[in-house]
């Protein structure tokens, strides 16, 4: 058989794409395709890889500082010796002695807050004395009585604010 003759662009029917403008859509989406690459490069680039200014650690520094540098209040309460309940068929009712201390953040707050030391201690043992033995056992019962006394503790001297509940003495009888 006999080849055919190739058609050239002046014999190409109406509406027809010939091989110059296929090329020319391929190059045109290879340079988008490396534009878009470029810009992605330079955005991750920005974004990941870029070193903070000297002012911007500078003031981290500073931040970091200043909140060293606070005060830390302690407002040391009472010890109380409250009777819980008894857990099970116990004959004598449980005791539990406590000493708190109450951490506060500002010093300012620490002196508007011991005028209400005796509503926060009626807070605590209205608490405490539904308390079980079992409920003050392992590390768990100690930290759920602890998050207990701190919600309870910052309702009773809203607005002021405390920061934690610590416990230099918990003894259960």
């Amino acid at each position: 058989m006999a080849k055919k003759p190739k058609k050239t662009d002046a014999e190409a029917p109406e509406g027809a794409e010939g091989p110059k403008s296929g090329g020319k859509k391929k190059l045109i989406m290879i340079i988008g395709g490396a534009v878009a690459l470029l810009a992605l490069g330079g955005g991750g680039w920005f974004f990941f890889l870029k070193k903070p200014s000297a002012e911007l650690v500078a003031a981290e520094a500073e931040k970091k500082a200043a909140a060293a540098k606070k005060a830390i209040s302690f407002v040391e309460m009472r010890d109380m010796m409250i009777g819980i309940s008894p857990g099970g068929q116990q004959d004598r009712q449980p005791i539990i002695k406590v000493k708190v201390v109450l951490e506060i953040a500002d010093p300012k707050v620490s002196e508007e807050i011991k005028p209400l030391l005796p509503r926060v201690e009626d807070a605590f043992q209205v608490f405490m004395r539904e308390l079980r033995p079992a409920d003050l056992e392992g590390s768990a019962g100690m930290y759920r009585l602890k998050e207990e006394l701190l919600r309870r503790v910052n309702v009773t001297v809203y607005p002021a604010k405390i920061d934690a509940i610590l416990f230099k003495e918990l003894l259960v009888q």
